[in-house]
């Protein structure tokens, strides 16, 4: 995989901005509700006094914890656009044999302006993080989000874009039966890394530095870069104030017993393949097959 050298500042100007004090304050009440419910001072402490298993099993939790406020954080910031569409829910798409020979064996012209139906599918899904429709240029995104593609290895990152890919072909048909015949053309995928060092902008695996071109709003990249800077602010915060509550037992030496930079980078797991009751795979067109385009995410070329 070819990894791009990126700067990670946008030029382009959009006519919605993320710079507002309405989202900023949004931004902090979302961190705010994931640390209530067991990153707080005082869960923290408490997990001091349970010893060394039960502090290591609520440290482990954080990157859940993270990618989950990512998740929450890009729709919020996304929906700052009044002409996108945010779903987050009921988007599991069949992934059947035939759409993945589709994508693996052929190039992107020869299967580009099918539009397959999202009720004929097999036992594999794929369940995207984010699906999102602009209204005015009937452009969907299919969005997969992780914190960081570090551990993943090339073979697994390729397999990942063949369902995504295989699942957008379902899109059109999906968004317009289940979704208040929402109308897309064009359907692209993207993984968005909070890590930009497996990037490949032409292969669709784009930094959060580019979410200012995903989501046509000025600054989005920058609102998710402090909304991830703050939740590790204040889990660092609560840290240090949960040492100060837990009593350390006499003769011991004082100091940090597991510094919250000590939690391990972990793989995310894959939900996309879920098991569907039912028989095998098949595939069927759409009685009324719309010419639709499919592909990665592409960067607007500047004027």
């Amino acid at each position: 995989m070819n990894t791009t050298i990126l700067n990670t500042s946008t030029s382009t100007l959009y006519a919605c901005s993320a710079d507002c004090h309405d989202l900023r304050e949004r931004i902090d009440g979302l961190i705010e509700e994931v640390i209530a419910s067991s990153l707080s001072t005082d869960a923290l402490a408490q997990s001091l006094s349970g010893g060394l298993a039960e502090v290591g099993t609520i440290l482990r939790s954080i990157p859940g914890h993270e990618g989950r406020l990512l998740e929450r954080g890009l729709a919020m910031i996304a929906r700052s656009n009044p002409d996108l569409v945010v779903l987050t829910q009921n988007l599991r798409m069949p992934v059947t044999p035939a759409a993945l020979q589709l994508v693996e064996k052929n190039s992107p012209e020869h299967y580009r302006s099918l539009t397959l139906d999202a009720d004929h599918g097999g036992r594999k899904t794929y369940t995207p993080d984010l699906l999102i429709l602009n209204r005015r240029t009937k452009l969907a995104h299919v969005v997969d989000v992780k914190r960081s593609l570090l551990s993943y290895e090339s073979a697994r990152i390729d397999d990942l874009k063949s369902r995504m890919l295989a699942a957008a072909l379902v899109v059109p048909d999906l968004l317009y039966k289940e979704h208040r015949r929402l109308v897309a053309e064009e359907v692209r995928v993207v993984i968005l890394s909070g890590d930009d060092r497996k990037c490949d902008i032409e292969g669709g695996i784009w930094p959060f530095s580019h979410l200012d071109h995903l989501f046509e709003i000025s600054g989005a990249g920058e609102a998710i870069g402090l909304l991830k800077s703050r939740f590790d602010a204040r889990i660092n915060k609560n840290w240090e104030q949960a040492r100060q509550v837990f009593p350390r037992p006499p003769n011991r030496r004082s100091g940090p017993l597991l510094p919250v930079t000590m939690v391990g980078e972990e793989a995310e797991p894959d939900d996309e393949e879920a098991e569907a009751a039912g028989e095998g795979a098949t595939t069927a067109i759409g009685n009324e097959p719309r010419l639709i385009k499919l592909g990665f995410a592409r960067v607007p070329v500047r004027q």
